[in-house]
């Protein structure tokens, strides 16, 4: 095995040797490590090849602790000490057979930096050194082939990690960026990284293929044993203040964690179910929905759309420094308790963000006879304060039975303030028609689903059935104002139209869903799946828009609206499925039907004026190929055909002006959408090297695609409607390659990405094709030569070029890049200093937009107090003052960009206190 091949150089030699077993056995793939020998740090790592063999090439001439494990046997170390040799053999190297007189001979050997088996990779993070009061994010970030994203996000070989456990328990949901942003490094034992199975096979007990890249955090027996956590107060320039507090209680059977912040740095933590309730949203994204069957959309998804179209616009996974001023409030605890039959795991969290935006944008509208300009200058604030829990509680009753209950509940309430003025033009100074709006909105939202699942094993291998009843309900009430002025310049002479309106909107969806799966073997490689489910959606919702006159309200029949719908979902379908040694082939049908019923009239005692009466069957084939081959390598390929009913909203011929430029109606002819999703993929990953590589492709074609048609007046009033129409694509492809340059102390990751999209619009009774193309080149290099200094690079390079069949004068080509560095340095006295460097550019030639954005933010800190518990730190943020929020695109019909006020340069002290629980000695029972 050649773990480094550049040539022998003055100063350096080569280290060799064979492992095997007292019986003379080869040991392939036994994991080696060089260490310094004074503190046990990692200098390198491999696996023996095929004929047992090690060999670490070109290493520096000094002393080294060699380190082999390998399942089964006895980890054995040796003293290496060179001499003048340019090679030294170690000969052959004999592991003992572990037993039980050795047990105790393993309990006490120092561990392994990290040992390989399969695909499971173990760091023994007290090989990693991080500062003092570090998290688990700042600990993932020192491990070979761990990347960690600015956002958060964790890759792990090359693929992101879904999901984080703490001592194999569920921590504060599915999030997993709650665990490693919360957690002290300090209080981690072992990091292992595996590839889990997908939810439905979890749930159901059946391998299907499919993994999921799952990071589960061990932690150390003192910390299992006693209370942990950390507490941070700061103030800074410009009144500025943050605190953040969070506590850890663990033992074997138990869980407890409590965290919670308030801070006005725009540190929001914003998720999307936070988005979802700024929006007043009625949807479900909680996972563990018991939707037995291949994926094919329909019933089991949904969503809901609120009737004020200007209550809030967020970049939902955008960094929210990004976005103007918030003020924040949350706190959240979680409690698992996990036996050998019985799992519960709890969480509770609250939020409120207090947002202001003031924006500006601008945008460029093509038609087929020329173009118009628009200009918005609005300022928006959004309160929103939201409870959210959950839990789940799964309990084996016997060998051969599971039952599983899972609820989750959010209540939010908020308000939002929208003014606004929007100009727009015909050609750059003839300006047509101007708007000043005010808008206001408040809303109250209950939301909660429940699922019971129960699974059962029969005496015959592999013969398994399942089934889960659901019931969900959304409930939302919202009273909103319009007020706008709008003004219409004519040859033919000037106009003015004003709206004065209230609205009231209540809303009720309650839905009963069922499912039920039926597996049976046919042999020992061969198994058929059969599954079926129901679902039943009621909604009804009451709208009722008043003019105001003179201080009386006049109710507007015109606009008022209530409607009832009643939606059923059925779905039976069967499939075959070969399973061996990791190759695992699934192909199957499925038969939907829809029944969609509703009516509307313009208030509960007024009689019916229209009715949505529409069944739809649709036949959805499903096929899916997943292989597991040696050396850690992993093949996949699906197909599959979606199909989604149309929201609801979009059925109900309700015209719809709350934005009097922008007008939306209804279409009750709408079909359901398809699409077909072919997907292929294949990832490789070395664990003697810790090479990764992952590549995918995907394309979807589109039929009765919904998009929205656009009518464009004189007055540049557009009004849209949704229709069906066929031949939307989206081809692409995703690349990623790591290596490490020098093991453990640089690594390069190399990614690409390339995408190609075709959309169809009809604007003024004329088709527009959109095609746009995207391509995307990222580097990151890691350089970890020592616990003393760390630097993290990257860069990423996005060009698009958007094409109009309509007009392709007004093709555009959009070049967005960033580039940044995060370093850190260990200082004498206990002194760490670190620094953050963003650079971003954004141009687009054919708009005339061209902006630089450099954002640099610094820190020096000290620990202090007794076993380094304290922490106190000086930060700038944003030296240059430059942060704003841009935004740039191009789609459909028009291209547009958007800068946003948004929190720029401060300075903040703050003082960190670390606490630590007992020691490992001490035993507690409980909490």
């Amino acid at each position: 095995m050649s773990l480094l091949t550049q040539a022998q150089t003055p100063g350096r030699f080569t280290i060799k040797g064979t492992v095997i077993d007292s019986s003379g056995t080869l040991l392939p793939s036994a994991t080696v490590m060089l260490l310094t020998p004074q503190d046990s740090a990692l200098v390198n790592f491999g696996r023996t090849n095929e004929q047992g063999e090690l060999e670490f090439k070109n290493v520096k001439r000094a002393s080294y602790l060699l380190k082999i494990s390998y399942v089964g046997y006895l980890p054995y170390e040796q003293q290496v000490q060179p001499g003048e040799e340019a090679v030294v053999d170690l000969g052959q190297i004999q592991l003992k057979m572990l037993n039980q007189d050795l047990f105790e001979v393993v309990i006490k050997a120092a561990r392994a930096p990290l040992s390989i088996r399969g695909d499971t990779v173990e760091y023994n993070a007290g090989s990693f050194k991080v500062p003092p009061g570090s998290t688990v994010e700042d600990l993932l970030r020192r491990l070979p082939g761990m990347q960690i994203e600015q956002d958060g996000t964790i890759r792990s070989q090359g693929q992101e990690v879904k999901r984080v456990t703490v001592d194999g328990k569920r921590f504060f949901g599915d999030d997993p960026k709650m665990a490693t942003k919360n957690l002290p490094a300090e209080a981690i034992s072992k990091v292992q990284v595996f590839n889990g199975k997908s939810e439905q096979a979890r749930i159901t007990g059946v391998e299907d293929g499919k993994q999921e890249k799952t990071l589960n955090l061990e932690l150390k027996d003192s910390h299992k044993k006693g209370g942990f956590g950390k507490a941070t107060v700061g103030a800074g320039t410009d009144n500025r203040v943050e605190g953040k507090v969070n506590y850890n209680r663990f033992n074997d059977k138990q869980q407890f964690a409590i965290v919670g912040f308030g801070n006005n740095t725009n540190q929001s933590g914003l998720s999307w179910d936070d988005y979802q309730d700024f929006r007043g949203s009625q949807s479900f994204n909680w996972g563990d929905d018991g939707d037995f069957g291949f994926s094919s959309g329909g019933g089991v998804r949904f969503v809901s759309f609120d009737d004020d179209q200007e209550s809030l616009t967020i970049q939902a996974g955008r960094s929210s420094r990004d976005r103007g001023f918030t003020k924040n409030w949350a706190g959240g605890a979680n409690y698992n308790y996990d036996t050998k039959k019985t799992k519960f795991s709890s969480n509770y969290f609250y939020n409120q963000t207090d947002q202001t935006l003031d924006v500006l944008s601008n945008r460029e509208n093509f038609l087929s006879s020329g173009t118009f300009q628009t200009s918005d200058n609005n300022t928006r604030s959004n309160l929103n304060m939201n409870h959210r829990g959950g839990i789940r509680f799964e309990h084996t009753l016997d060998s051969l039975n599971t039952i599983i209950v899972i609820s989750n509940a959010r209540f939010g309430r908020g308000s939002s303030r929208y003014n606004s003025l929007q100009e727009f033009y015909r050609g750059e100074n003839n300006l047509s028609t101007r708007s000043n709006i005010n808008n206001n909105n408040r809303f109250n939202s209950f939301s909660m689903g429940n699922t019971a699942i129960f699974r059962h094993k029969f005496q015959k291998k592999g013969r398994n059935f399942a089934v889960s009843v659901g019931y969900n309900i959304n409930n939302s009430d919202g009273d909103a104002t319009q007020r706008s002025v709008n003004e219409f310049f004519r040859e033919e002479g000037d106009s003015t139209a004003v709206i004065n309106q209230d609205n009231q909107t209540v809303s009720l969806r309650t839905q009963f869903k069922a499912s039920a799966l039926y597996i049976e073997p046919l042999g020992k490689k061969f198994f058929w799946e059969t599954f079926a489910n129901f679902s039943l959606r009621q909604d009804e919702v009451d709208r009722d828009v008043f003019d105001i006159s003179q201080e009386a309200q006049i109710r507007n029949t015109f606009l008022s609206r209530y409607y009832t719908n009643d939606f059923v979902y059925n779905r039976f379908g069967s499939s075959m499925r070969y399973s061996y040694k990791g190759f695992n082939l699934s192909a199957g049908l499925a038969r939907v039907y829809f029944d969609l019923k509703g009516q509307f009239s313009q208030d509960q005692t007024t009689p019916e004026i229209g009715r949505v009466d529409r069944q739809f069957t649709r036949w959805t084939p499903s096929a899916s190929l997943n292989y597991s081959m040696k050396n850690n390598k992993y093949l996949f390929m699906n197909y599959n055909l979606n199909v989604d009913e149309p929201p609801i909203r979009d059925l109900q011929p309700i015209i719809d002006n709350s934005n009097p430029l922008y007008i939306r109606e209804g279409n009750p002819d709408l079909q359901p959408q398809a699409n077909h999703n072919v997907s292929a993929g294949l990832s490789m990953f070395n664990p003697g090297n810790f090479t990764q590589f992952f590549i995918n492709v995907y394309y979807a074609y589109y039929l009765n695609q919904i998009v929205y048609n656009q009518t464009v007046s004189q007055d540049l009033i557009t009004t849209t409607r949704p229709v069906n129409i066929s031949g939307g694509t989206n081809l692409g492809s995703y690349i990623n390659y790591g290596f490490p340059l020098v093991k453990t102390k640089s690594t390069l990751n190399i990614n690409s990405s390339i995408g190609f999209n075709k959309n169809l619009i009809y604007v003024n009774e004329i088709l527009n094709t959109t095609n746009t193309d995207r391509y995307n080149v990222g580097l990151r290099l890691d350089l970890t030569p020592s616990d003393k200094f760390t630097l993290y690079t990257n860069a990423n390079w996005n060009f698009s070029n958007t094409r109009y069949s309509l007009n392709t004068t007004q093709n555009q080509k959009i070049v967005n890049s960033s580039y940044g560095a995060e370093m850190n340095v260990k200082l004498p006295a206990e002194m760490y200093f670190s620094s953050r460097f963003n650079l971003n550019t954004f141009v687009n030639d054919r708009f005339g937009f061209n902006q630089t954005q450099p954002i640099l933010n610094l820190s020096v800190y000290k620990i202090i107090l007794k076993d380094k518990k304290g922490e106190v730190r000086l930060s700038a943020y944003d030296l240059f003052n430059q942060n704003r929020g841009i935004t740039q695109y191009a789609t459909q019909n028009f291209v547009s960009t958007e800068q946003v006020n948004t929190l720029a340069r401060y300075f903040m002290l703050s003082f960190t206190y670390n606490m630590r629980g007992v020691t490992g000695g001490v035993r507690r029972r409980g909490f």
